[in-house]
């Protein structure tokens, strides 16, 4: 039989020694560059792909965005992950039959334990060789261990201006979600944002 006196010193170190292994994990991972996180996933628009305008149903694109969104966020934390946020999404030009949809996919900053991805989305006419943006979107994703409970991500690394320029602007989106999704107040907002959220 194990004294109760020995058993809640056991189970105090365990806890120790689990908040030590946490620790030393998030101040030894190493980061990650944002150009190792770029997918680009190429798509023909088929018949059973598109619209009664024979344009790219909008649901079909959303699904091939967050396939690409998820595998570049696999990429950076080397962990399945999840869908958490799709930001606003709204469509410039419609993507017709027989044209090529391209989607690139990256992350733009990593957080505690979810990531946010940038996807740029193109459709090509291949006869005439002309792009044109179809729209724009930020994805959230956050990573799971084995046991499917989130799990901390590697930091990301922005080397580029238009890297540097999304990671700062990563923060304010993130908080707008928490505030949009009740779970951060206007006023523990950034001073921007707070401005922003008090007086409207």
């Amino acid at each position: 039989m194990i004294n109760p006196k020995d058993r809640i010193f056991f189970l105090i170190l365990c806890q120790i020694i689990l908040v030590q292994n946490a620790v030393f994990y998030l101040f030894n991972m190493e980061a990650k560059k944002v150009k190792d996180s770029l997918v680009t996933m190429t798509e023909l628009v088929l018949p059973n792909d598109t619209n009664l305008f024979d344009n790219l149903m909008g649901g079909r694109l959303m699904y091939w965005m967050d396939i690409a969104a998820a595998l570049s966020a696999t990429k950076h934390c080397g962990a399945s992950v999840v869908t958490a946020s799709v930001d606003n999404l709204s469509f410039q030009n419609p993507i017709h039959i027989g044209n090529v949809v391209t989607i690139h996919a990256k992350v733009t900053r990593a957080f505690n334990t979810s990531m946010e991805i940038y996807l740029q989305v193109w459709g090509e006419n291949p006869i005439e060789q002309r792009k044109y943006r179809s729209n724009e979107a930020f994805s959230t994703f956050v990573a799971l261990n084995s046991e499917g409970k989130p799990q901390q991500v590697p930091p990301a690394m922005a080397e580029t201006e238009e890297e540097k320029k999304l990671y700062e602007e990563a923060l304010h989106r993130r908080q707008i979600r928490l505030i949009l999704d009740g779970k951060l107040k206007g006023k523990d907002a950034s001073e921007d944002l707070k401005s922003f959220f008090l007086n409207s």
